[in-house]
Order: structure tokens, then sequence, then C-alpha cells
């Protein structure tokens, strides 16, 4: 990163305050965890006092009816309490961790995939899936399945199978017939995960297997790495015809080094940029599931499940609505902000 970077995003007084913002949410998430975490946590999120249900923002706690163990920190409900009288600063400490892990761990997952598979569309995106390739795919997968089935004698058939093939490769013409590029594939395949709404193919998806914080962080990662691969791909096609990469392949330099070390350095920028965004929208992902009870599942707090939680008691307890509904657009709006500065910093074009 050069001194213009830094001058430009530094000039952009909006990307700045959503990266301090950011600094500030990640260092609430970490005490978060610290403080809710344990078998005597400083600020319980599942401590249930049914005699405080619905307390607002500021009381005191009762003394007199709750037992010491019971009684919050500083005897305060920083943000009162719900219906089962848990307190929300608690829920909203422990919520904030669930949605900093989801984010970045799926963007990462996402990020992952993303550029393997548009690295794989940019650079060897002319070479030919040929027949051979196929019927060794279905081979090895039809293998798997038996293996695992304990259908022992299909899976050692198609195993010989796909010896049969790496023997006849180089003396049949037929298994060298090329069928369609490795770009076509990819992209194809690209576009058919892009017609169907993120959203509901997530909702699908949960619906069908165990909920937990492992699931959603998975499930949000393998249905958003689309537009990363987009991005890489576009960007090793431009920079495969480029004077360096084509001098390196010149000096005998493996694709694999040509790769990591030449291509994707001067890829990556694009991809930063949609990482930042990708974890909003996934923080955006989480809170929508947890807010139709499909999200994360107890004894997690999430902000989403909080929300959903006091949309009964709007009028009654309209803070248990507002509170995480504010936290949530103030942690997504920063990493917009952020990451549109970042993406404007890294653009020349858009720096002049």
């Amino acid at each position: 990163m050069n001194r213009g970077f830094w001058s430009a995003l530094k000039e952009d007084k909006l990307a700045m305050l959503g990266l301090y913002i950011f600094i500030v949410f990640f260092i609430v998430s970490i005490l978060g965890l610290i403080l809710t975490s344990g078998r005597n946590p400083i600020f319980d999120p599942s401590m249930i006092r049914l005699s405080e249900k619905l307390k607002p923002p500021f009381s005191h706690a009762n003394r007199d009816i709750l037992r010491p163990d019971q009684i919050p920190p500083f005897g305060i409900y920083i943000f009162g309490t719900d219906d089962l009288g848990r307190d929300v600063f608690s829920r909203m400490l422990q919520g904030a961790w669930v949605s900093l892990t989801v984010g970045f761990v799926s963007v990462g997952i996402s990020v992952a995939i993303g550029i393997l598979v548009g690295g794989i569309a940019g650079y060897f995106g002319q070479e030919y899936i040929r027949i051979y390739h196929l019927l060794s795919v279905v081979s090895i997968s039809l293998s798997s399945l038996f293996f695992f089935k304990k259908v022992w004698h299909l899976s050692i058939l198609f195993l010989f199978l796909l010896f049969f093939l790496i023997y006849l490769r180089k003396r049949s013409k037929i298994l060298n017939v090329g069928l369609f590029t490795i770009d076509t594939l990819i992209t194809g395949i690209i576009d058919i995960m892009l017609c169907f709404p993120s959203f509901f193919l997530i909702l699908t998806i949960v619906a069908f297997i165990p909920g937990s914080l492992y699931s959603i962080m998975a499930v949000i990662g393998l249905t958003s790495w689309m537009g990363t691969a987009r991005f890489v791909r576009a960007e090793f096609l431009s920079l495969r015809e480029r004077d360096f990469v084509l001098a390196a392949k010149a000096l005998g330099v493996s694709d694999f080094r040509i790769i990591l070390r030449h291509m994707l350095p001067n890829a990556m920028a694009p991809v930063l940029v949609s990482a930042i965004l990708g974890i909003a929208s996934a923080i955006l992902t989480e809170a929508g599931l947890s807010f139709l009870g499909l999200g994360v599942p107890p004894p997690h707090a999430t902000w989403g499940k909080i929300l959903s939680d006091g949309k009964q008691y709007l009028f009654d307890a309209p803070w248990l609505t507002f509170i995480p509904g504010i936290a949530i657009l103030i942690v997504v709006l920063s990493f917009n902000l952020f990451g549109e500065g970042l993406r404007d910093a890294l653009n020349p074009r858009l720096r002049r």
C-alpha cells in the first residue's frame, strides 16, 4: 500500500468513521466473549429473573428479592431486561461476538472458495474438459459413495474402472475429445448459483440441516462465494497476458508459483473490498435467520433473536427492538462505509 492509498483513505471521512466503528465493534466483541463465557461469567446472558422482567434501561436491580449471584454488575440493567428478566446488555455483548464470528468465518470460507474457483477459471480457463475427465470424476464419485455405504464390490468395481481409464487415456482418441473449456463450466456454475436468491437458498438449506453456529457459518460461506470468484476470474484474465507473467513462463516458473507469487497479490484489491462488504452481508443474513428462528440456536444470544423476542413487546418494551436494531444498523453501515471508501482508495481512477 503506497502513501497515495493511505492519504486517499484518510481524506474519506465516512470511510474512517466506518473503520473506527469497526474497531470499537471488534473490541466490544472480544470483551463480550471474555465477560460472558465460563461457569461464572461477569455478565450472564442466560440468567433468568422473572421478578425483574421488562425493566427499562438504566433501572436498578431489586436487591431485596434477588440472590447475590442474580444481581447484575453495578446493580444496574444498562439496556433493561427482556420478558424473562434476562439482562439485555449481557445478551448484546454475547451477540456481538456471535455476529463477529459469523461474519469473519463465513466470509473467510467464501473468499477461499472464490479465489480457488476464480483462479482456476482465469488461469486455466482455456483448457478443455475431456471425456476422460468426466468419466474419471464419475468413477471417483460413485466409488466413494458406495464405499461409505459399505457396498464394497461396487466401490472396487468403479475403482478398477478409474485405473482402466488412466490406462486407456493415452491410447484412445475418443477419451481425449474436448467437450467444453474449464472457464465455460465454472462461469456456468456461477451463473446458475446467481439465479437463486441467496437468502431463500440459505433458508432452504438451513431447514434441512441441524442448526448450530458452525452450520450457519458454513451455509453462508458456501452460498456467497460467487462474487469473489467473478472478481478473481476477471483479474486473472487481465493479468495472464501481462509481460511479467509471460516472462515468468518463459523462465520456466511453475504455474503454481506464478499464481501465488505474481498474480494473486495483484488480484487481491477487489477481493479485499468484496470481503469487507461481505462481512456486513453475512452479519445481516445471520440476523435475519435468527429473527426467523432459523439462526444460531440457544444458548447463544444473537442480535436477531433479541430483536425477534422483542417484537411482541414493541409498545410495552420498545428497547428490546430498538437496541438490537440500531446495533445491527450501525455495524452493517460501518462495514459498508469502510468498504466503499477502501474501494475508492484502491482505484486510482476513482482517487483522481
